[in-house]
């Protein structure tokens, strides 16, 4: 596997059309029964909007750093708009219609004490007459985009999915369908659909046994002119398969937490992957890994490129090779943690030669938190503050270095002229909820900490680990 692409992400651009939801979270607690009806009262405390079913797709796509546009219908109602703002902050390129007659497709749930209570569904199912639109703005805007994902819910708005797909194929794009028709018919010319157990058997796949079960999944697949399937087994994993090959994939995570959403992330994973130019076998053998990992969270969750490169380490065993995110992308990912959220630490330093001192003091300052980003300062802004010999490791091969502790979720490099040499336009930018700083600084002191408490926020000051530090190290090795 060439994990060298996971730094190509970006380069992917997918459209997903299909039913957009939007789901929408009530949290509170329940002390006593209604004496209205045999019912619990929930006292309501918190509030929370999510993209759903097509729209949580592009939400996947997106938090995997690709370009990713998201076509469907919308009511012209309050749903509609909150949805669209929703897009717009996962930086998902919208391309919604907008229908006059019928609601946004809206699902609210109840939940306390991480039970889910009641589900409220608020929909109406599109007609073909709707679908149609669709299918005339996806031929608009088709050109910007090289791989195709349907989102099928059954809401209708995939009516004409066939004629969609044929005008994707016909443009020479590549297309994943997430199926919920038991008529393959309808998704024929599509280079993967991804169903699961139990749309498998209602379209006529056997079970059996592994040798049925492959050869009634290649004839449905050559029946109905399609390239290859990705079945989906839940604790069984997965398996790829097509006219003259099968891949097996164990199941990653045993403690399932909430399966919801998890055919959403296989699908954007495997679209992303294979945007970024991985072998088919590679690519799904990531989106069982990100199935892994979503599955373990509650709700429909997402996972990060970070996430991933943690998991498929651990899972190849490999040294020496791991994902650093692109500078550019760490903000908008702090933004997505953020949105999720997790408490933000950040510290700073030069970090020229990592040692003992080093990493402890990260440990210690990523356990304020959930996630640890990291100032570093660039090799100019090293040679003023330090001297012309240093640094003795160029900024690439230090962020490199740091990136690969388990401690560090993020690096990102400061230290321009007009920054002084301080993080403290990068503190602004990013508005951690806690500042940390080593050494024997008084809070006056640090770079950033007015912006951080002024915000709510807090600055702390760790004891460096006596004997260590970068000087002595060079010192040392000089004698």
């Amino acid at each position: 596997m060439d994990l060298s692409l996971l730094k190509n992400l970006s380069a992917a651009r997918i459209l997903v059309v299909g039913d957009v939801m939007l789901d929408r979270y009530w949290y509170g607690d329940t002390g006593r029964i209604s004496p209205e009806a045999p019912v619990p009262v929930v006292k309501v405390s918190k509030f929370e909007d999510k993209a759903g079913g097509a729209a949580n797709v592009a939400k996947n796509i997106a938090r995997l750093d690709a370009k990713v546009g998201l076509l469907g219908l919308i009511g012209e109602d309050e749903s509609g708009q909150i949805l669209e703002t929703i897009l717009k902050g996962e930086k998902i390129s919208s391309q919604l219609v907008s229908v006059c007659d019928l609601p946004t497709i809206s699902k609210m749930r109840v939940i306390s004490r991480h039970q889910q209570l009641v589900r409220l569904d608020l929909e109406e199912m599109f007609t073909e007459q709707h679908s149609q639109l669709l299918l005339n703005r996806l031929e608009l805007v088709l050109d910007e985009y090289d791989f195709i994902v349907f989102s099928d819910y059954s809401k209708g708005s995939l009516s004409l999915i066939k004629e969609m797909v044929s005008l994707a194929k016909g443009a020479g794009k590549t297309v994943l369908i997430d199926p919920k028709s038991p008529d393959l018919h309808l998704y024929e010319g599509a280079d993967y659909i991804t169903p699961n157990l139990h749309e498998f058997k209602l379209a006529g796949g056997q079970t059996d046994s592994e040798a049925a079960l492959a050869a009634s999944a290649r004839d449905l697949i050559s029946k109905n002119g399609i390239k290859a399937m990705l079945l989906t087994r839940s604790e069984q994993g997965m398996s790829l398969i097509s006219a003259d090959e099968k891949f097996d994939f164990a199941a990653q995570e045993l403690e399932v937490s909430d399966v919801t959403g998890a055919g959403d992330t296989v699908i954007a994973t495997l679209a992303v992957m294979l945007g970024a130019g991985m072998e088919p076998k590679d690519a799904v053998e990531i989106a069982n890994l990100a199935a892994g990992i979503v599955v373990s969270k509650f709700g429909a969750a997402t996972v990060s490129p970070e996430e991933l490169s943690r998991k498929l380490g651990q899972y190849l065993h490999t040294t020496g090779e791991h994902y650093q995110t692109p500078f550019d992308d760490v903000l908008q990912h702090i933004e997505f943690a953020k949105q999720n959220g997790e408490t933000i630490v950040f510290t700073n330093g030069c970090f020229d030669i990592l040692h003992a001192g080093h990493v402890r003091y990260l440990a210690q300052a990523k356990a304020r938190g959930d996630r640890l980003v990291v100032g570093l300062n660039n090799d100019e802004s090293i040679t003023r503050l330090k001297g012309a010999e240093r640094p003795i490791n160029p900024l690439d091969e230090r962020a490199m270095v740091l990136s690969a502790l388990s401690s560090v979720d993020w690096v990102i490099p400061f230290g321009s002229l007009d920054e002084n040499d301080t993080p403290a336009k990068l503190i602004e930018q990013i508005s951690p909820d806690i500042l940390v700083k080593g050494g024997d600084y008084t809070v006056e002191q640090i770079a950033g900490a007015e912006h951080v408490l002024r915000h709510g926020g807090k600055v702390e000051v760790l004891e460096f680990l006596d004997g260590c530090s970068t000087s002595k190290v060079i010192s040392k090795i000089k004698q």
